[in-house]
């Protein structure tokens, strides 16, 4: 028996697929043919009309190539490249911007995210859920990285107030869900947050991160540092309230070294302390070039945002729409 949403795809036409799998890939040629072939019998398994839908985000390698032929092997394979490398978020605001399902699950293309879990999404969609979020149980991480990430997810969670600990991108979201994302303006986007912060009914289940098959992974620290800076400044202003405090703290201890200064002055005492004076200045010139880089990040984000350039440029469609 059809559930209300797939009586509703059914009334809408029998080409349009009940689930849509979103997999963006960078650089990932060892891995691709492993990945499809390991997820066309989990998806056929559902026993509904299913689309999987790849991105080839600006890939040097052949992941183009291999795409482009099992989307020409298999119709129900579909995908398109961006003109160059946007970055994993851009990735996914063009994939869900094509996605046709009733609703989208998005994942890795390297199956850490353990593909098994989709018919429990499905599941759980089925049930009245627009949203199902897979959550961590362990992270197979370095000490740094599990450190780094932690620490994040507690600044992100006090600045924002969203706790996105062991979150991650494997998600099922529903079409009104996918709209509303695709209503949204902004071109900088934190997809972990930003589904958050769209609400909707929501649940959550929990799978083991597998260890990859080949390769390593493609976030350098610097993008991983840019992603946290555009995280922070996306969702929350507390960074440039923090520049207040800090401000008050300044002038607290000026006023504190100053009343000292009178009364050593009026006393006739020499004031000493050349070593604490150059400390101090450093000190404050740190905090003021602090502020000011928060100030310019800030900045950064209205200017990219005025500028109402795309979020990503796509090149090239293998697949279903190239007809279209």
């Amino acid at each position: 028996m059809l559930s209300d949403k797939e009586t509703e795809a059914t009334h809408r036409g029998n080409d349009r697929p009940t689930i849509s799998l979103l997999i963006p890939f960078f650089n990932e040629e060892r891995l691709i043919v492993n990945t499809i072939e390991t997820l066309l019998p989990i998806m056929d398994s559902l026993n509904v009309l299913y689309e999987i839908v790849c991105v080839d985000d600006g890939s040097r390698d052949g992941t183009w190539k291999l795409l482009s032929g099992f989307a020409e092997a298999y119709p129900q394979i579909y995908a398109l490249r961006l003109s160059r490398n946007f970055g994993k978020e851009a990735a996914l605001s063009a994939g869900l911007a094509e996605v046709r399902g009733d609703a989208v699950i998005t994942m890795d293309g390297d199956l850490q995210h353990d593909p098994k879990h989709i018919s429990q999404m499905v599941d759980l969609w089925r049930e009245g859920y627009d949203v199902v979020e897979g959550i961590k149980s362990s992270r197979n991480d370095s000490a740094f990285s599990r450190f780094s990430a932690n620490a994040f997810y507690k600044l992100f969670k006090f600045a924002s107030g969203y706790d996105l600990k062991n979150a991650s991108d494997y998600k099922l979201l529903d079409r009104k869900v996918i709209d509303a994302w695709n209503d949204l303006p902004e071109k900088e986007t934190f997809y972990r947050a930003l589904s958050a912060w769209l609400g909707f009914r929501r649940t959550s289940f929990v799978f083991e991160v597998q260890e990859r098959k080949s390769g390593k992974s493609k976030w350098s620290l610097l993008k991983l540092l840019r992603l946290s800076g555009n995280a922070l400044t996306g969702f929350s202003s507390k960074p440039l309230q923090v520049l207040n405090i800090v401000g008050f703290i300044f002038i607290f201890f000026f006023l504190i070294l100053g009343v000292q200064t009178l009364i050593n002055y009026f006393q006739g005492q020499a004031v000493e302390g050349f070593t604490t004076v150059i400390l101090l200045q450093l000190l404050i010139g740190g905090g003021v070039f602090l502020g000011l880089g928060i100030i310019g990040t800030y900045i950064d984000r209205i200017y990219i945002e005025v500028k109402q350039r795309p979020r990503y440029l796509i090149s090239e469609r293998r697949g279903y729409n190239e007809n279209e």
